[in-house]
């Protein structure tokens, strides 16, 4: 195996902060009972000193995916004093697996199939390397980037590090505020635990992802025989007027009407080369906390109720604000990871039940206290449904090139 090459203490970090544990999210538990009621650290059994290194690495990501900041294949890199960050990545890059090589079948157990990242690979580069109906062996590159856990596996299929600025999500004001004045805190609740709880409890995942699916939908029918910029956004702004959309109103300068020309692959000669037609819409997802003000400790602990909502209209969500900040523990013990994202491309199943989203455990340390990355491929209610970590699910919109076969249109759970 090799140990990490030249990429940065940076990129370790915000990868450290899926690290530890990347399932879903808690605004999901609906779908499964037995989940959503624990933390991760509780879950896997990693103790508050796991937990509190990882989120110190984590600090040093902040910056990640702000507006103005880098959005190519790499974050930028650390400028802090090396030390203990340094000699605490014990992040490994997977060896190369060899192109004829096939995949085993996924471990499945109910919505959920489970396998290691070296067998990942090998699914990965029969099913998803095409480049021009070409298979392609994973690179050394890719590989690293694949090892950063769930973050790593959303990296290696989108290509550059996400940047989660077409977020959307749905919150319903209406449940929100009969909530708030038909119930009360519970015995033992916070005024702040019960409104961030309330809060969680109003956002529906399902809407979100179906507004995200529509959005990249129309997206896709305007990218269709544009060879340039201004025909693909003259598209755009047709077919929501059509459709008497919100998002024909965004102005021309907001993320809405930039993306495209902000994703690195448009401009590769090896991708779009600036020609839309030649790009794709696809989804990815990212599950966080929504307490991240730095100057409020009780919104770190139990939420932050008006933080991270979407437009009503549009379904958008300003992410400007995302840190990547954990949840902070509102009784001595408690820790929790920062987020966790989940893959999805454009599978074109209709029912969000039966879509499979791709994500991770944390990142690879076969020799360290970790272990080894597991890849997961989950149903959507799997995916959904999960931690206390997390009390916000956002479904989010990217561009990659339609050479690329990282987002085919049918996942099939597992491998037969």
């Amino acid at each position: 195996m090799y140990k990490r090459s030249g990429f940065i203490a940076l990129t370790t970090v915000g990868v450290m902060m899926c690290t530890a544990g990347l399932a879903p999210s808690a605004s999901q538990a609906a779908g499964r009972a037995d989940r959503g009621t624990g933390s991760y650290a509780e879950e896997h059994g990693l103790t508050v000193d796991d937990i509190g290194h990882i989120n110190a690495l984590n600090e040093r990501a902040l910056d990640l995916g702000r507006p103005g900041k880098p959005s190519g294949g790499l974050p930028p890199s650390a400028t802090g004093p090396r030390g203990d960050s340094a000699s605490a990545d014990d992040r490994v890059t997977p060896p190369a697996e060899p192109l004829t090589s096939m995949p085993d079948p996924f471990r499945a157990r109910g919505d959920r199939a489970t396998t290691g990242i070296s067998n990942y690979i090998r699914k990965w580069q029969q099913a998803y390397s095409h480049r021009d109906g070409q298979l392609r062996q994973m690179t050394e590159a890719q590989r690293e980037q694949l090892s950063y856990g769930c973050v790593g596996v959303t990296w290696v299929n989108s290509g550059p590090y996400p940047t989660n600025k077409l977020a959307f999500a749905s919150f319903d004001e209406e449940r929100y505020q009969d909530a708030l004045e038909t119930t009360g805190p519970r015995p033992g609740e916070t005024r702040a635990e019960f409104e961030g709880r309330i809060a969680k409890q109003s956002f529906d995942e399902t809407k979100g992802f179906d507004r995200a699916r529509d959005v990249a939908s129309v997206m896709n029918k305007a990218l269709e025989n544009a060879h340039d910029e201004g025909t693909y956004l003259t598209n755009l702004k047709a077919e929501l007027t059509e459709k008497n959309d919100a998002l024909s109103n965004e102005d021309g300068r907001s993320n809405f009407y930039s993306a495209l020309r902000n994703t690195p692959a448009f401009k590769d000669r090896d991708g779009g080369n600036y020609d839309p037609s030649k790009m794709k819409a696809v989804i990815y997802s990212k599950h966080f906390w929504s307490g991240q003000d730095p100057r409020n400790s009780e919104k770190r602990k139990y939420g932050d109720p008006d933080a991270f909502r979407p437009d009503r209209d549009t379904g958008l969500v300003d992410m400007s604000k995302d840190r990547n900040t954990s949840r902070g523990p509102a009784k001595p013990g408690e820790s929790y990871v920062n987020f966790d994202y989940g893959w999805f491309g454009d599978q074109k199943e209709a029912n969000p039940d039966n879509t499979i989203w791709t994500h991770a455990n944390h990142y690879h340390s076969p020799g360290g206290a970790m272990g080894a990355m597991q890849v997961y491929e989950s149903k959507f209610r799997s995916w959904s449904s999960g931690y206390t970590d997390f009390d916000r699910g956002t479904y989010i919109v990217t561009f990659i090139p339609k050479s690329w076969n990282t987002a085919p249109a049918k996942v099939k759970q597992g491998w037969p």
